[in-house]
């Protein structure tokens, strides 16, 4: 099967005030086969958005490889990336980051006035698809102020789908959400994905989230780890590697 995603020794790291670097992510490696997905988690500061940032062609690695959906972006210039980031990538953030002026028809819409415009009649076909496919397609005349924040999230997936990506990336999708609307806007997306056979990469604090997902890797250090579910006499694992832990009243209270 192909890979969708194929970074190798991937490394990225940030210039402080001081003139010193900070390495954020060092000799990364993943690869997410066409049609799969895979789950990245880690701790709030990991570096999992910077590598979500990297696997979407919104900033460079400082050094190793990078082929999205077979095309080696490594030293592509701004404006070639630009355009295969339009055409292969489609992200679903956790602010959901749509339009509020703008109806939940507009909002989707938005992504096909870019690269190579469609034609209106097809643009809107398309856009209402993709509101049917996540349960919204009675509603494509409201504006963003009149939704829920699951219904919002809903529409982020449909703008993200409606150019039937080959990738699309998903920072923290439910983090915003309840615990019952985050497992219906998952079943939404994941079943969404596999409808246009996209390849789903998820960043996520949520192990019930990761689950879903074909694989997991956890970021730790800037390196990523295949992960392994700790087994249930494991003094370390996910639970201790993740979480940081402090006594409180004489037992531990998980942060």
């Amino acid at each position: 099967m192909a890979q969708a995603i194929d970074a190798s020794h991937l490394a990225y790291s940030v210039k402080l005030p001081d003139g010193e670097k900070l390495a954020i992510l060092r000799d990364v490696d993943l690869q997410v086969d066409e049609g799969s997905s895979a789950a990245i988690i880690g701790r709030s500061g990991s570096g999992k958005t910077t590598l979500l940032t990297l696997l979407g062609l919104m900033g460079q690695a400082d050094s190793g490889s990078l082929a999205i959906a077979g095309q080696d972006v490594t030293k592509l210039s701004d404006a070639k990336m630009a355009r295969l980031r339009n055409r292969q990538v489609g992200f679903v953030f956790q602010s959901y980051s749509l339009v509020e002026s703008l109806t939940i028809l507009e909002n989707v819409l938005e992504p096909m006035l870019y690269g190579r415009p469609m034609r209106l009649r097809e643009a809107e076909r398309r856009a209402g698809e993709m509101l049917n496919l996540v349960g919204l397609h009675g509603m494509v005349n409201r504006k963003v102020s009149q939704l829920s924040g699951g219904e919002q999230q809903r529409v982020a997936i449909a703008r993200a789908l409606v150019r039937r990506p080959q990738i699309i990336l998903a920072d923290e999708p439910t983090g915003s959400l309840d615990v019952a609307t985050g497992e219906a806007v998952m079943g939404v997306l994941c079943d969404a994905a596999a409808d246009q056979g996209s390849c789903l990469v998820v960043v996520t604090h949520d192990q019930n989230v990761a689950s879903r997902l074909d694989n997991t890797w956890e970021l730790a250090d800037g390196v990523l780890h295949r992960y392994s579910a700790p087994t249930g006499d494991d003094d370390g694992g996910y639970e201790t590697r993740l979480f940081s832990h402090i006594p409180v009243d004489g037992g531990w209270a998980r942060l």
